[in-house]
Protein backbone atom coordinates (compact mmCIF):
# COMPACT_ATOMS: atom_id res chain seq x y z
CA UNK A 1 0.00 0.00 0.00
CA UNK A 2 0.93 3.49 -0.88
CA UNK A 3 0.22 7.09 1.44
CA UNK A 4 1.47 10.47 0.60
CA UNK A 5 2.57 12.88 3.42
CA UNK A 6 3.81 16.29 3.57
CA UNK A 7 7.06 16.65 5.13
CA UNK A 8 8.66 19.95 6.67
CA UNK A 9 12.23 20.52 7.55
CA UNK A 10 14.06 19.84 4.02
CA UNK A 11 16.22 22.26 2.62
CA UNK A 12 18.34 20.40 0.54
CA UNK A 13 19.59 17.06 -0.95
CA UNK A 14 21.51 15.85 2.25
CA UNK A 15 18.05 16.46 4.00
CA UNK A 16 15.99 14.09 1.26
CA UNK A 17 18.66 11.21 2.06
CA UNK A 18 18.22 11.57 6.08
CA UNK A 19 14.41 11.58 5.52
CA UNK A 20 14.75 8.42 2.99
CA UNK A 21 17.47 6.75 5.35
CA UNK A 22 15.02 7.63 8.39
CA UNK A 23 11.52 6.24 7.27
CA UNK A 24 13.05 3.06 5.43
CA UNK A 25 14.15 2.05 9.45
CA UNK A 26 10.37 1.96 10.09
CA UNK A 27 9.24 -1.45 9.90
CA UNK A 28 6.74 -2.46 7.60
CA UNK A 29 7.86 1.04 5.47
CA UNK A 30 9.26 -0.90 1.82
CA UNK A 31 10.16 2.02 -0.49
CA UNK A 32 10.30 5.92 0.24
CA UNK A 33 10.04 8.48 -2.56
CA UNK A 34 10.79 12.16 -1.16
CA UNK A 35 9.99 15.23 -3.17
CA UNK A 36 11.99 18.22 -1.72
CA UNK A 37 10.38 20.83 -4.06
CA UNK A 38 6.64 19.95 -2.94
CA UNK A 39 7.71 19.47 0.36
CA UNK A 40 6.15 15.46 0.07
CA UNK A 41 6.82 11.84 0.10
CA UNK A 42 4.95 9.17 -0.67
CA UNK A 43 5.83 5.78 1.84
CA UNK A 44 5.06 2.31 0.18
CA UNK A 45 4.17 -0.05 3.28
CA UNK A 46 3.20 -3.87 3.58
CA UNK A 47 0.64 -2.52 6.44
CA UNK A 48 0.08 0.33 7.76
CA UNK A 49 1.80 2.50 10.00
CA UNK A 50 1.08 5.24 12.38
CA UNK A 51 1.80 8.57 11.87
CA UNK A 52 3.51 8.65 15.69
CA UNK A 53 5.99 6.17 14.22
CA UNK A 54 6.73 7.56 11.44
CA UNK A 55 7.41 10.96 13.37
CA UNK A 56 9.56 9.29 15.96
CA UNK A 57 11.82 7.62 13.43
CA UNK A 58 12.76 11.15 11.67
CA UNK A 59 15.38 14.14 13.24
CA UNK A 60 14.28 16.42 14.94
CA UNK A 61 14.60 18.85 12.58
CA UNK A 62 11.67 17.20 10.34
CA UNK A 63 8.06 16.70 10.49
CA UNK A 64 5.64 14.83 8.79
CA UNK A 65 2.06 14.72 8.35
CA UNK A 66 -0.74 13.43 6.30
CA UNK A 67 -1.80 14.67 2.95
CA UNK A 68 -5.58 15.48 3.16
CA UNK A 69 -7.42 16.58 0.18
CA UNK A 70 -9.38 19.30 -0.36
CA UNK A 71 -10.73 21.84 -2.77
CA UNK A 72 -8.58 24.23 -4.82
CA UNK A 73 -10.25 27.04 -2.88
CA UNK A 74 -9.83 25.85 0.03
CA UNK A 75 -6.17 24.82 -0.69
CA UNK A 76 -5.54 28.05 -1.68
CA UNK A 77 -6.99 29.60 1.43
CA UNK A 78 -4.94 27.58 3.73
CA UNK A 79 -1.30 28.66 1.79
CA UNK A 80 -2.53 32.15 1.76
CA UNK A 81 -2.33 32.48 5.26
CA UNK A 82 0.37 29.88 6.17
CA UNK A 83 2.94 32.03 3.85
CA UNK A 84 1.59 34.77 6.13
CA UNK A 85 1.97 33.41 9.12
CA UNK A 86 5.47 31.90 7.90
CA UNK A 87 6.72 35.53 6.67
CA UNK A 88 6.31 37.53 9.73
CA UNK A 89 9.44 37.11 10.69
CA UNK A 90 10.49 39.05 7.37
CA UNK A 91 8.02 41.65 7.37
CA UNK A 92 8.69 42.42 10.91
CA UNK A 93 12.36 42.95 9.91
CA UNK A 94 11.81 45.42 7.31
CA UNK A 95 9.17 47.05 9.50
CA UNK A 96 11.77 47.67 12.11
CA UNK A 97 14.62 48.61 9.98
CA UNK A 98 12.83 51.45 7.63
CA UNK A 99 11.76 52.45 11.33
CA UNK A 100 15.32 52.85 12.50
CA UNK A 101 16.56 54.41 9.26
CA UNK A 102 13.28 57.17 9.78
CA UNK A 103 14.15 57.54 13.08
CA UNK A 104 18.08 58.16 12.15
CA UNK A 105 17.57 60.96 9.89
CA UNK A 106 13.87 62.46 11.25
CA UNK A 107 15.22 65.99 12.88
CA UNK A 108 17.98 66.69 9.59
CA UNK A 109 15.77 64.45 7.27
CA UNK A 110 18.16 63.39 4.12
CA UNK A 111 16.62 60.66 1.68
CA UNK A 112 20.25 59.75 0.28
CA UNK A 113 21.59 59.10 3.97
CA UNK A 114 18.50 57.33 5.17
CA UNK A 115 18.58 55.09 1.86
CA UNK A 116 22.52 54.38 3.07
CA UNK A 117 21.84 53.37 6.58
CA UNK A 118 18.40 51.43 5.57
CA UNK A 119 20.84 49.50 3.26
CA UNK A 120 23.77 49.25 5.57
CA UNK A 121 21.50 47.75 8.37
CA UNK A 122 19.74 45.85 6.28
CA UNK A 123 22.96 43.67 4.70
CA UNK A 124 24.02 43.39 8.74
CA UNK A 125 20.69 42.02 10.16
CA UNK A 126 20.44 39.79 6.87
CA UNK A 127 24.11 38.58 7.29
CA UNK A 128 23.73 37.88 11.26
CA UNK A 129 20.50 35.61 10.41
CA UNK A 130 22.74 33.40 7.87
CA UNK A 131 25.68 33.54 10.11
CA UNK A 132 23.41 31.38 12.92
CA UNK A 133 23.86 28.31 10.44
CA UNK A 134 26.88 29.19 8.20
CA UNK A 135 27.51 25.54 7.84
CA UNK A 136 23.62 24.57 6.45
CA UNK A 137 23.46 28.16 4.17
CA UNK A 138 25.05 27.07 1.07
CA UNK A 139 23.23 24.56 0.60
CA UNK A 140 20.06 26.08 0.62
CA UNK A 141 21.23 29.17 -1.14
CA UNK A 142 22.45 27.21 -3.87
CA UNK A 143 19.08 25.90 -4.60
CA UNK A 144 17.96 28.79 -6.48
CA UNK A 145 20.88 31.64 -6.55
CA UNK A 146 22.44 30.92 -10.33
CA UNK A 147 25.84 32.09 -9.46
CA UNK A 148 25.91 29.40 -6.00
CA UNK A 149 25.20 26.38 -8.40
CA UNK A 150 27.95 27.08 -10.97
CA UNK A 151 30.38 28.03 -8.09
CA UNK A 152 29.97 26.49 -4.45
CA UNK A 153 32.06 28.53 -2.67
CA UNK A 154 30.27 31.52 -3.25
CA UNK A 155 27.10 30.31 -1.30
CA UNK A 156 29.84 29.86 1.62
CA UNK A 157 31.19 33.71 0.77
CA UNK A 158 27.66 35.48 0.66
CA UNK A 159 27.08 35.87 4.05
CA UNK A 160 30.80 37.84 4.72
CA UNK A 161 30.13 39.61 1.39
CA UNK A 162 26.72 40.89 2.85
CA UNK A 163 28.34 41.93 6.56
CA UNK A 164 30.95 43.49 4.34
CA UNK A 165 28.57 45.82 2.05
CA UNK A 166 26.63 46.49 5.41
CA UNK A 167 29.52 47.84 6.79
CA UNK A 168 30.72 50.02 3.96
CA UNK A 169 27.45 51.22 3.93
CA UNK A 170 27.22 52.20 7.27
CA UNK A 171 30.79 53.63 7.17
CA UNK A 172 29.85 55.51 4.21
CA UNK A 173 33.26 53.61 2.67
CA UNK A 174 33.88 53.31 -0.68
CA UNK A 175 29.55 54.23 -1.66
CA UNK A 176 29.86 53.81 -5.33
CA UNK A 177 32.02 50.74 -5.04
CA UNK A 178 28.82 48.91 -2.44
CA UNK A 179 26.46 49.99 -4.47
CA UNK A 180 27.71 48.36 -7.41
CA UNK A 181 27.99 45.21 -5.88
CA UNK A 182 24.66 45.88 -4.57
CA UNK A 183 23.60 45.43 -8.35
CA UNK A 184 25.61 42.69 -9.32
CA UNK A 185 24.90 40.43 -6.28
CA UNK A 186 21.19 41.03 -5.63
CA UNK A 187 20.74 41.11 -9.22
CA UNK A 188 22.38 37.61 -9.79
CA UNK A 189 19.79 36.59 -6.80
CA UNK A 190 16.90 38.16 -8.13
CA UNK A 191 16.95 36.23 -11.56
CA UNK A 192 17.25 32.86 -9.14
CA UNK A 193 14.35 34.28 -6.99
CA UNK A 194 12.38 35.17 -10.37
CA UNK A 195 12.89 31.62 -12.15
CA UNK A 196 11.94 29.92 -9.01
CA UNK A 197 8.26 32.00 -8.67
CA UNK A 198 7.81 31.07 -12.32
CA UNK A 199 8.45 27.62 -12.07
CA UNK A 200 6.17 27.25 -9.20
CA UNK A 201 8.82 25.75 -7.01
CA UNK A 202 7.80 24.99 -3.80
CA UNK A 203 11.34 25.79 -2.00
CA UNK A 204 12.89 27.36 1.31
CA UNK A 205 13.73 31.28 0.42
CA UNK A 206 17.94 31.55 2.57
CA UNK A 207 17.00 35.20 3.04
CA UNK A 208 17.11 34.56 6.91
CA UNK A 209 19.36 31.95 6.73
CA UNK A 210 18.26 28.44 7.57
CA UNK A 211 17.06 29.38 11.04
CA UNK A 212 13.84 30.84 10.18
CA UNK A 213 11.68 28.68 8.12
CA UNK A 214 10.50 31.37 5.33
CA UNK A 215 8.76 29.93 1.91
CA UNK A 216 9.89 31.67 -1.24
CA UNK A 217 7.50 33.89 -2.32
CA UNK A 218 7.15 37.29 -3.92
CA UNK A 219 7.81 38.69 -1.08
CA UNK A 220 11.42 37.59 -1.46
CA UNK A 221 11.17 39.42 -4.87
CA UNK A 222 9.47 42.40 -3.42
CA UNK A 223 12.63 42.56 -0.92
CA UNK A 224 15.27 42.14 -3.57
CA UNK A 225 13.64 44.79 -5.72
CA UNK A 226 13.92 47.70 -2.93
CA UNK A 227 17.35 47.28 -2.60
CA UNK A 228 18.15 46.91 -6.61
CA UNK A 229 16.23 50.34 -6.70
CA UNK A 230 17.74 52.32 -4.16
CA UNK A 231 21.41 51.30 -4.98
CA UNK A 232 20.19 52.36 -8.69
CA UNK A 233 18.68 55.11 -7.75
CA UNK A 234 21.59 57.08 -5.94
CA UNK A 235 24.26 55.28 -8.42
CA UNK A 236 22.22 57.47 -10.95
CA UNK A 237 22.34 60.74 -8.60
CA UNK A 238 26.00 60.61 -7.88
CA UNK A 239 26.66 60.32 -11.71
CA UNK A 240 23.42 62.41 -13.31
Amino acid sequence: MKKSYIIKGMTCNGCVASVEKALLGVAGVTRVEVYLEKGEVDIFMTEAVSLSLLNDALPNKFTIAEKMDFSASAVNETQSISKLRQLKPLLLIFLYLFSAAILLHFKQWNTQQAMLDFMGMFYIVFSFFKFLDLKGFPASFRMYDPLAKVVPAYGWLYPFIELGLGLMFLLRFQIVAALVMTVLVLGITTIGVLKTLLDKKNIQCACLGTALKLPMTEATLIENAIMLLMAVAMLVARFA
